[in-house]
């Protein structure tokens, strides 16, 4: 994969590439019934998701598992989700819906235009190749205003993580992911740190977030 797949990103050739190759159906086919962020992460994402996301909106989160981190006391209209393992997605309670696809094969999502009020990626921007593609998809479906929050911590899978997330720190990864929501379309894009991170106590949470074109 090259800098032109990226829709003038200017990475170098090799910027997407990863140490492990293999089909990501497989990586992704063993559960992992646990959390990916500490407690402490996790309750600042959860709050956070508490202002940004509208009660009785529909919901859409990319790259789920069996935990979507929204608060529990506030209804949405449906969560949809997205995943690569059907027994993670199955034992999360939030989710109306669930569909598996791999978007580093296939970007395309396949939900209408316009039918959901926002969007959420957690943990997990590092590993797409393709994530303008991704996130230009995430605004066609994104009601107009609606918001997507990205959010990462400064754990992942470094064998699946794209060589230009690998090459990053903190403050890098946000203003690549910067990058990824203004070259897809998106506007008023903003980092969020909700935790800092304190070696061997906590988690580092950061969030960016951007809104689809419209009012």
């Amino acid at each position: 994969m090259t800098d032109t797949d990226q829709d003038g990103l200017g990475l170098p050739d090799g910027a997407f590439a990863r140490i492990d190759a293999e089909d990501d159906a497989l990586f992704y086919e063993p559960p992992r019934l646990v959390y990916h962020i500490d407690d402490h992460a996790v309750a600042a994402l959860t709050g956070f998701y508490r202002r940004v996301l509208r009660p009785g909106g529909a919901i859409l989160d990319l790259m789920s598992s069996w935990v979507s981190h929204l608060p529990q006391d506030i209804a949405y209209a449906e969560v949809i989700a997205h995943g690569m393992n059907a027994e993670e997605l199955t034992a999360n309670p939030r989710l109306a819906r669930f569909f598996l696809q791999n978007l580093n094969r296939d970007p395309v999502l396949p939900l209408a235009d316009d039918s959901v009020d926002a969007a959420t990626i957690c943990v997990s921007i590092q590993y797409l190749q393709q994530p303008v593609a991704v996130l230009r998809e995430v605004a066609r479906v994104l009601r107009p205003g609606g918001l997507v929050a990205i959010s990462f911590s400064n754990r992942c899978f470094w064998t699946k993580a794209v060589a230009v997330w690998r090459a990053l720190d903190d403050a890098g990864h946000a203003r690549l992911v910067e990058r990824y929501l203004q070259h897809a379309g998106f506007t008023a894009v903003a980092t969020h740190t909700l935790s800092e991170w304190i070696e061997d106590e906590q988690d580092p949470l950061i969030v960016v977030v951007g809104y689809a074109p419209g009012t």
